[in-house]
């Protein structure tokens, strides 16, 4: 038989599958021989490499099911198994669910949660360490009431320390840490939830007792399980974050500010949420009431994590990635805490008292954090061979040791700063202020200098302000200008806007395109991923340069003066190209439309300019909030205090000519602005619907002089709230004015009376001395004045009651009045028609 031969395409298909098989093959030799060595490993004792884990590595069986032993030989990371199919399915829905939090009443989700705790009893430790189902353990977490976090607390007891250096689990327990701190300060005020009616038939007796305990106990349990691992967590990997948000809520600091969170958690950590459930409320932004036991904790863990180190391990640790954020944290914490325990003169008094009546020796207390980083300080500054001076030195040009460094700045006590201003930073402060890396303590020292200092240090500093402009040192320049406004340098002010001025060009107009770097050529964006690293760096450049912009522009005076005039002399594309590219050039003219004009006619002379291309501004991201503020802006300007505007510039102002011009432009894009959510705010901002089908309103609105908080108040409402506030206004505001109204009337009434008596009296004694004839025609005229003087007094005290009356009533008053002056006219004419027969008679 004749063999077959293989065409062209199958013998290319045989060599790729070949090719594969031979890169299986050698994968599965490469697997086995890691297996080998983990084997190995896990036999070793002395080996430290397998707590090292691979960043970008999935922690598979056999990395969970070893760990590595401390000095006593009592860790090794626990392995809790997996879940089967089924419930890994049912939980992954669960998850979905919770994300999306779409349930029809709040009942319905606290039933759904019951359930699904119910569900996870006994699999807490599997879920928490489960990667496809940590997520839902978060939410759960960020859900749950007291009870259940307690029964969580209750489930991790005694595993706490596998949980906090696990992968996974360790975010699961960061979260429960966050979220059941606002318990303890509800728990010492007496406003803690009370227990809901659970089932507590799968709950035993342990997890009854945790249930039943304090939150302060429950965190002063879990610290006891940590306490002899405590200077291993320090520098581990995931158990570091874990111990920095313990310190957190011990301390007592807001949970929800941007220091605290970045101090929690790096910039790319997955932000675990649920859709429309308020959790930043909960946490609070405002220092936190913690009990006593948990000052006394911190300063446990402080002294039990850096009891074993040495200085040469304290420095190590300063320059660990991992570990310098946690010192860091434990040195504030140290400093802050003493500062704050710091006795006074009768503590003094009665701590002396107690030692004499007790005849005891106080214990002597070992040095403090502060004193080992920097022994002997301040004596110890003026010695460059000695232990603080190398410390600091080595620091200073350290791109990790350097924030430790910074932190020690900021917090330390007023003799360890005299020391280290004096004797180390003031010196040299030029050099340092040139650096990349030791400009970041430098400046925290500009601001702890006095005013002396502070232009000393200016002074030296002058001749570098284009060295710092040129090299991207903007953060110096920022330093400089914002410390000399708070201590009232206006001398060292006018030198540093002549010397900014001077490196910019010469020019006011030419500050912020070159700080902002406006006149450089747009490079091509690519994907976050790919873009590379003149492009990073110019970013840094543009928020550092615009931060300097924004600060010269709240310091009155001529360097406001300065940044206004730069902005005016920009193009209209220059301008939106600072209003839609970044953050932080957006707030340049949210600051300009914010601050007071030192230039006539700024404010109106910006947004004119803005107008040709409004709608491209109002579309963006960062420029939706200019178009925001430019209609809060007044439309007048007030005149109460004439020194101040003249001192500090007049009012910010935008005619109302051109939020018109500006609100018919929005009026063309309307639909093109509806159909994006921030389109959506500007129209709801700038009162849209009012502006097509109620224009009188939008007028009378956006005409006010008051800010945007009043103008809403102003603006028109329902008729059923009107004749509310109508009903009150009647019922709280007429009563005194009608009061005042009704006794003028009858002040004015007795008075024209009293004048028509007289008028009676002197008729009727003229009377008697003529005759009969004369006295009758005299009677009759003395009776004619007594309607004519009431009818006058009904006329004065109608004029007195319409001026406190409302204008319905008013125009009522007037028709009512000019119907009466007719009748009286005609009655006028009749009675002297009368009075001429009368006296032809008589004659």
């Amino acid at each position: 038989m004749a063999k077959v031969r293989k065409s062209k395409r199958e013998k290319i298909r045989d060599e790729k599958r070949a090719r594969k098989r031979g890169r299986e093959l050698a994968d599965q030799e490469e697997r086995s021989s890691k297996r080998q060595r983990h084997a190995d490993d896990k036999t070793d004792p002395d080996n430290n490499e397998l707590f090292t884990l691979d960043p970008h590595g999935d922690e598979t069986l056999n990395d969970d099911s070893y760990g590595q032993h401390d000095a006593a030989g009592q860790f090794q990371r626990e392995f809790f198994g997996m879940l089967d199919d089924k419930e890994q399915e049912y939980f992954r829905h669960a998850d979905e669910m919770l994300e999306l939090n779409d349930f029809p009443t709040p009942e319905a989700r606290t039933l759904f949660l019951s359930s699904v705790y119910r569900e996870a009893h006994g699999k807490e430790l599997k879920l928490a360490s489960s990667q496809s189902c940590s997520r839902l353990m978060e939410r759960l977490i960020l859900l749950s009431t007291t009870r259940q976090k307690k029964r969580l607390f209750a489930a991790f007891a005694g595993h706490f320390m596998s949980l906090i250096t696990h992968r996974f689990a360790s975010h699961c327990c960061e979260k429960l840490f966050l979220m059941s701190a606002p318990v303890v300060t509800a728990e010492l005020s007496g406003k803690a939830e009370e227990p809901d009616s659970e089932d507590d038939e799968d709950v035993d007796e342990n997890m009854r007792e945790t249930i039943n305990a304090s939150m302060e106990d429950i965190f002063l349990l879990t610290l006891d399980e940590l306490e002899t691992h405590l200077s291993f967590l320090l520098s581990h990997r995931y158990g570091s974050h874990a111990l920095r948000v313990l310190l957190v809520v011990l301390s007592g600091r807001p949970l929800n500010q941007a220091g605290t969170k970045s101090l929690l958690q790096g910039k790319g950590k997955e932000y675990i949420t649920v859709e429309g459930a308020s959790i930043g409320a909960a946490l609070g932004s405002e220092p936190r009431v913690v009990p006593n036991s948990f000052s006394m904790a911190i300063a446990k863990i402080i002294s039990d994590s850096t009891a074993n180190l040495d200085p040469t391990a304290l420095r190590v640790l300063a320059k660990h990635p991992t570990g310098n954020p946690t010192l860091q944290l434990l040195l504030e914490l140290e400093i802050t805490t003493s500062a704050q325990a710091k006795p006074t003169k009768q503590t003094k008094k009665k701590a002396k008292s107690e030692a004499d009546e007790a005849e005891e020796e106080p214990a002597a207390s070992g040095p403090s954090l502060l004193e080992r980083l920097v022994p002997d300080a301040p004596a110890s500054f003026a010695d460059e061979k000695s232990a603080a001076c190398e410390f600091v030195n080595s620091m200073l040009y350290d791109p990790v040791g350097s924030r430790l460094l910074e932190t020690l700045i900021t917090h330390c006590p007023g003799k360890i700063f005299r020391g280290l201003q004096t004797k180390i930073f003031v010196p040299r402060i030029q050099s340092l202020l040139r650096n990349d890396i030791a400009s970041y303590p430098a400046i925290r020292v500009l601001n702890r200098l006095g005013k002396v200092d502070l232009s000393t240090a200016v002074e030296q500093s002058l001749p570098e302000i284009g060295t710092f402009v040129e090299k991207g040192r903007l953060n110096v320049i920022k330093a400089f200008f914002e410390r000399c406004h708070v201590r009232h340098a206006t001398d060292e002010l006018a030198s540093l806007l002549q010397a900014l001025t001077k490196a910019c060009g010469g020019n006011w107009k030419h500050i912020v395109p070159k700080l902002c770097l406006l006149n450089e050529p747009a490079k091509e964006s690519k994907p976050d991923g790919f873009q590379p690293p003149d492009s990073k760096n110019k970013s840094a450049l543009v928020t550092h340069g615009s931060q300097v912009v924004t600060t010269m522009l709240e310091i009155p005076g001529a360097t406001s003066k300065a940044i206004q005039q730069s902005l005016l002399s920009l193009t209209t594309d220059q301008l939106v190209h600072l209003a839609t590219s970044s953050g932080p050039t957006a707030a340049i003219l949210t600051s300009a439309l914010a601050v007071p004009a030192q230039i006539p006619h700024f404010h109106k002379l910006l947004v004119a300019a803005l107008l040709p291309k409004f709608f491209e501004v109002a579309g963006s991201q960062h420029g939706s909030a200019i178009v925001n503020a430019i209609i809060s802006v007044p439309s007048h300007a007030t005149t109460n205090k004439k020194n101040k505007e003249e001192a500090n510039g007049t009012p910010a102002v935008v005619p109302f000519y051109l939020k018109e011009n500006a609100m018919s432009l929005l009026d063309q894009h309307e639909k093109e602005l509806r159909t994006t959510w921030l389109g959506r705010n500007v129209w709801h901002t700038w009162r849209g619907d009012y502006w097509k089908y109620r224009r009188h309103d939008w007028v009378r609105w956006a005409k006010e002089v008051d800010p945007e908080d009043a103008r809403v108040a102003a603006m028109p409402k329902p008729k059923a709230e009107e004749e509310k506030e109508k009903g009150k206004s009647v019922g709280k505001g007429s009563g005194k004015p009608a009061g005042k109204a009704k006794g003028k009337s009858g002040e004015d009434e007795k008075s024209l009376k009293g004048k028509a008596d007289d008028g009676e009296g002197k008729a009727k004694k003229k009377a008697k001395g003529v005759k009969k004839g004369e006295a009758k025609g005299q009677e009759k005229e003395a009776k004619d004045a007594e309607p004519k003087a009431e009818a006058n007094g009904q006329e004065e005290t109608e004029d007195v009651e319409m001026k406190d009356a409302p204008n319905g009533e008013g125009t009522s008053n007037e028709a009512a009045h000019g119907e009466d002056g007719k009748e009286e006219k005609k009655k006028k004419k009749k009675k002297q028609k009368k009075e001429k027969a009368g006296e032809e008679a008589t004659a």
